[in-house]
């Protein structure tokens, strides 16, 4: 195959306009693919966050009691918990204010020294009693769980920092990098009263699931308090098995314990599994969309290489038939084409690079995404050079097969 480099830049001069088009298609189509596919790895990624409970045996219960005021919720949760706890497949059960996806709950500052003006992170603050640890099934790697004797109910309006605490190794690692956090203490909730690490879980996520929590989403911290008040949440952890059954049975026995409550068709019962499809929706939409924009952008470029390859195939049979008859193989033929469309290719791919890098900037200030990985960029240059070969293929090998004779009778 002998391909010389500058006939085909001239017979480029000649078709500019083609040319440019699908050299800026090609940067275009680089620049959306290589972003939207660090998109979609991103809200994969955050999608299969682990919370560190375990979510395939564990069922959620937002609870709202009505006509009880804010300090006489107490022997209600205690009675509901016990009837919990009594149900047949049940292993532990807990009252909490809230849990890791649910979209709601309390964050606060944590610092080593009270009277410094800016906390070292945010954390959330999980109110939870001594059966906390177990339903959630949350691995405690250092210290101990909370007392019975140690759990207090409180009104959330007064919340006061209690005097122990149980936190996330994430967050005992950022407030004490040389990794030993067991009983030390912290400040919490703005609160001049000092709170004892007394345990320390492997790993524990936060209530939501949006970027804005990136940078704080395993500071968790357990508080051995329980809120009173007519809202709450009831975690359940399930034997084996046993989940699909207790799901409509929680409901019908806490109903039987107390009737003046609510709990809502779509929230009121859930299995975590539910919780975890809710709070990721958007980021799995999200993920299907820039998959579909990146496939349909993909064949759209592919199709106009075919396109104006066939279109430029049947402007030049004279010229593929002369060429042939001065002696060209089908090989040259070939060559001729797979370069020509080639060099289009890498012009479209160096305007892409610098498109997509510049878009990634933009978003990264615009909508504080991470910046992009140059090995997409790569990736998406070597895709695109690939997919424009192969596309250019059909044609290419059709005008190979034009013969010298068919071609000047075709004039």
């Amino acid at each position: 195959m002998n391909v010389q480099i500058q006939p085909i830049l001239a017979a480029l001069k000649r078709h500019k306009a083609g040319t440019l088009l699908i050299a800026m298609q090609i940067a275009l189509t680089l620049a959306i693919v290589c972003n939207a596919t660090f998109i979609i790895r991103e809200r994969l990624a955050r999608v299969a966050r682990p919370t560190g409970m375990v979510e395939t045996h564990l069922l959620t219960v937002q609870n709202r009691f009505v006509g009880t005021g804010a300090t006489s919720s107490e022997p209600l949760v205690k009675a509901d918990l016990a009837t919990l706890r009594q149900i047949p497949g049940v292993v532990d059960a807990t009252a909490i204010n809230s849990y890791p996806l649910r979209g709601g709950g309390w964050s606060m500052g944590v610092q080593t020294d009270p009277d410094a003006r800016k906390a070292i992170t945010a954390a959330t603050l999980y109110f939870a009693d001594d059966h906390a640890v177990a339903t959630m099934g949350l691995k405690l790697i250092a210290g101990r769980n909370f007392r019975a004797d140690e759990i207090s109910w409180q009104d959330a309006q007064k919340v006061e920092a209690p005097g122990e605490i149980i936190v996330s190794k994430a967050l005992a690692d950022k407030v004490f990098p040389d990794g030993h956090a067991l009983g030390r203490t912290v400040y919490i909730m703005g609160n001049a009263r000092p709170s004892t690490i007394i345990g320390v879980v492997e790993r524990l996520q936060t209530p939501w699931s949006g970027t804005f929590a990136d940078n704080f989403m395993e500071h968790s911290v357990l508080l051995p308090i329980q809120l009173t008040g007519a809202f709450g949440s009831y975690l359940v952890r399930t034997e084996p098995g046993r989940l699909d059954a207790l799901l409509k049975t929680v409901p019908a026995q806490l109903m039987k314990t107390n009737r003046m409550r609510v709990l809502r068709d779509d929230t009121g019962v859930r299995s975590f599994a539910e919780v975890r499809e809710a709070a990721y929706k958007t980021d799995r939409g999200m993920a299907l969309l820039m998959t579909v924009v990146c496939v349909v952008l993909l064949a759209i470029t592919a199709a106009g290489i075919v396109g104006l390859t066939s279109f430029w195939v049947g402007q030049r049979r004279r010229q593929i038939g002369v060429r042939r008859a001065l002696g060209a193989t089908r090989s040259d033929i070939l060559g001729y084409f797979l370069t020509e469309n080639l060099l289009i290719g890498l012009a479209g791919v160096v305007v892409g690079t610098a498109m997509a890098v510049g878009l990634n900037l933009w978003m990264v200030t615009h909508f504080e995404m991470h910046r992009l990985s140059m090995v997409y960029v790569a990736v998406g240059v070597v895709a695109l050079l690939l997919i424009g070969q192969g596309a250019v293929l059909a044609p290419a090998l059709r005008a190979s097969r034009v013969s010298p004779v068919e071609a000047t009778r075709s004039v």
